[in-house]
């Protein structure tokens, strides 16, 4: 890490973590809807993530329709250096749609049956998935705010939010991280990781690594990557963790040179002129 990049984050200003996580959507199988189709060297990658040091999983209970948290249960189950995030509220249809459940009731049970697939007595950090236009948006967080209340949860989360969202759901209760799609080329969420830095609050962006997005920034990115030898996609980790001390990307992937790689970006220090070039 350069001198003035903080290499870790501490959520909720208790829980200190390295501030590349690992997005364990990677270890479902096709669609979120399964295992993937191999169980064993799914829970390798993350075995390996550990060993190489990362200590942040996010995962949530749609993934693979609860295979990911099993899969996360086993590897980490309730070990004390790793913290684990989790999510509730999306649910997997059997043509893989989804449909948003915000009901407070749903959501503690859902958290009761991450808790149990997780193999923990209480779940790190639970988010709230994303906001349900038919449910107050004060009664699901309330429903988060009585888990923690009650020792099902550490801290509580917000996922896929607006700022005015953000400050509403801060009435009611402490909010240690919220989770948005983010990365050097989709910077919608912008304003919400600025309200993020200004109150202390982690930033997890999940998408960091989106083809898609970073290919509207390849020319950039590649012309960067070349000078320190590195991938484009490690140069937008890079980027990320240069941004802002309160941004975790959440990097995933299922294969271990892809690990590798998402975990040597941190090693990797922009110039001003470097940091310049991408975010303009």
């Amino acid at each position: 890490m350069s001198a003035n990049r903080p290499d870790t984050f501490d959520i909720g200003g208790e829980l200190t973590v390295n501030r590349v996580g690992f997005g364990a959507m990677s270890l479902a199988g096709s669609g979120n809807m399964d295992w993937p189709d191999d169980v064993p060297h799914a829970t390798g990658v993350l075995e390996r993530a550990l060993e190489l040091g990362v200590d942040f999983v996010d995962t949530a209970d749609m993934y693979g329709n609860g295979s990911s948290e099993l899969i996360v249960g086993e590897v980490v189950g309730d070990a004390e250096d790793v913290v684990v995030a989790t999510k509730g509220a999306i649910m997997k249809q059997p043509d893989a749609s989804t449909v948003a459940n915000g009901d407070p009731a749903y959501l503690k049970n859902a958290a009761l049956r991450s808790r149990v697939r997780l193999r923990t007595d209480t779940i790190d950090l639970y988010y709230y998935h994303f906001p349900d236009d038919d449910v107050p948006f004060e009664d699901s967080v309330t429903a988060l705010s009585e888990l923690r209340d009650d020792g099902v949860i550490d801290h509580v989360g917000l996922s896929n939010v607006s700022v005015e969202q953000l400050e509403r759901a801060r009435e009611l209760t402490e909010v240690a991280a919220v989770q948005n799609r983010y990365n050097v080329a989709d910077r919608e969420h912008e304003d919400v990781l600025e309200y993020c830095e200004d109150h202390g609050m982690a930033f997890v962006a999940y998408s960091p690594l989106a083809k898609a997005d970073l290919d509207d920034r390849g020319d950039a990115l590649d012309d960067v990557a070349d000078a320190h030898d590195a991938t484009r996609y490690q140069i937008a980790l890079a980027w990320l963790l240069e941004r802002s001390p309160n941004v975790l990307p959440i990097p995933g992937t299922a294969t271990l040179e892809h690990l590798a790689d998402n975990v040597a970006a941190t090693e990797i220090e922009l110039t001003d002129e470097e940091y310049a070039q991408l975010t303009e």
